[in-house]
């Protein structure tokens, strides 16, 4: 086995520890990553623009349990590398409907993370956008190290003129920032959280608090696209040229009242317009939806203009698709692909294993196979939806014992088991249709608790 490129223990521990626990793990997915290297070269592309000073936009489209939340976490990281910040939003009817674009900002900030800080980044993004901003008007030379009143007031001026295009359509923003820093400067901890919290869309903010800055009320569905202009300024000024906003499951669209259905399109159309016209520089926004989503009446397609937008050709073989499409589809796993996934996080775990020759050795290629093709079997043959649990099984099941017990040998001592409680929906319902025991019921089993 070979050492994986940048892999410290702690980076494998992290990511064999989600696929033990079946979820999409934060970092590290480029240590196993499969078929994706197609869309490599032009998404760097797409960062490189975001860096500097343009704006980016793809619409990711594939089928439950075709990697959508993979691909994303798979670009933030790739976005971090180039220096840029990333945020990652699940779009809900309850918890962030689409429009209502003052929450989706507050979700975006409190998962703001950079390549030095996790989620939410957004107190150390603005600490550093200071000192950024102090060390400028020292290294001018126009302020004396000890006049701490001339460097605040030289700070203040520069803020005001870095947020000058904020400040016309959002002035808040660069209040609060302001009483921010006047609240931190005398020691006022609780009014510098307050006006944190204040920045980043929360709400239930005290009012004295408020005052402190000159600001007031909450932050409302306007307001909210002019502090994400204000958070890329700031972005930008303390060394990320750039911000990743990934808009997740944005097909829960289509199962919400239809008047709130319109309202979440308008906002998306109006969000990409306001990319096109140049207001956020720095941006690259990445949805993700199933086919659906795109395709149906009761998606894009129900708001021409944004279908307009987001149209694109899908007719051709999936080989030929461009990766600088608009939308971006992905095809999801084949049993080979499937398998290869496999390897690769065999080979993973190998590298942080007691005997890693014995993981060799009793987890081949050909077992590797058999699992997929067994675990792919009870989910009625969709290979698109076995990802998750075929890594889970693999994992927890197979190579945690391969590797505590000397003995343990997995095509003698193991058969494949899964149960109800170990599903997703979508896995129960391949389940049912290939008549595994625990999996969903039929329309006609189902219980309905009517009126």
């Amino acid at each position: 086995m070979t050492e994986p490129t940048g892999a410290s223990a702690a980076r494998r521990r992290e990511v064999i520890d989600a696929l033990r626990r079946g979820t999409v793990p934060q970092a590290g997915l480029d240590l196993f990553a499969v078929g994706l290297d197609r869309f490599a070269a032009a998404l760097d592309d797409d960062l490189a623009t975001a860096a500097r000073g343009g704006a980016a936009f793809h619409a990711v489209r594939g089928e439950y349990g075709s990697g959508k939340t993979f691909f994303a976490r798979w670009l933030a990281e790739r976005a971090k590398r180039a220096g840029l910040a990333t945020t990652e939003v699940q779009i809900s009817e309850t918890e962030t409907p689409l429009h209502r674009l003052e929450t989706v900002y507050r979700r975006l900030t409190e998962r703001l993370a950079t390549g030095t800080h996790r989620p939410s980044a957004l107190r150390a993004v603005i600490d550093t956008w200071f000192y950024t901003l102090e060390e400028e008007i020292l290294d001018a030379g126009e302020v004396a190290d000890d006049d701490e009143k001339a460097l605040a007031e030289a700070v203040d001026a520069l803020m005001e003129q870095r947020l000058a295009e904020v400040a016309r359509t959002t002035p808040a923003f660069a209040a609060a920032l302001r009483g921010y820093r006047l609240a931190r400067a005398a020691g006022d901890n609780a009014t510098a959280d307050a006006l944190i919290a204040w920045i980043g869309g929360q709400k239930s903010v005290s009012a004295a608090a408020r005052r402190t800055a000159g600001v007031r009320g909450d932050l409302d569905h306007f307001g909210a696209l002019g502090f994400l202009q204000g958070l890329l300024t700031v972005l930008r000024d303390c060394g990320h040229p750039g911000l990743l906003v990934v808009l997740d499951e944005i097909e829960t669209l289509q199962r919400v009242r239809g008047d709130v259905r319109e309202k979440g399109l308008n906002a998306l159309r109006q969000l990409l317009d306001e990319i096109d016209a140049g207001r956020f520089p720095g941006l690259f926004l990445v949805i993700t939806g199933t086919p659906a989503f795109y395709d149906g009446q009761q998606g894009a397609q129900r708001l021409p203009p944004l279908a307009q937008r987001l149209a694109t050709d899908f007719t051709t073989d999936p080989r030929f698709d461009s990766p600088r499409a608009v939308q971006l589809r992905l095809t999801g796993f084949d049993l080979e692909s499937l398998g290869e996934l496999g390897r690769n996080v065999r080979d993973l775990y190998g590298h942080s294993a007691r005997e890693p020759a014995r993981i060799a050795a009793r987890v081949d290629d050909a077992y590797i196979d058999e699992l997929a093709a067994a675990v792919t079997g009870g989910l009625g043959g969709k290979v698109g939806v076995a990802p998750r649990l075929f890594l889970r099984k693999l994992v927890a099941d197979v190579l945690d014992r391969v590797d505590e017990f000397d003995t343990f040998e997995p095509r003698r001592h193991y058969a494949l088991t899964v149960s109800a409680a170990e599903l997703t929906e979508v896995e129960r319902n391949a389940a049912a249709s290939a008549g595994v025991p625990g999996g969903a019921a039929g329309p006609d089993d189902i219980a309905l608790d009517l009126p």
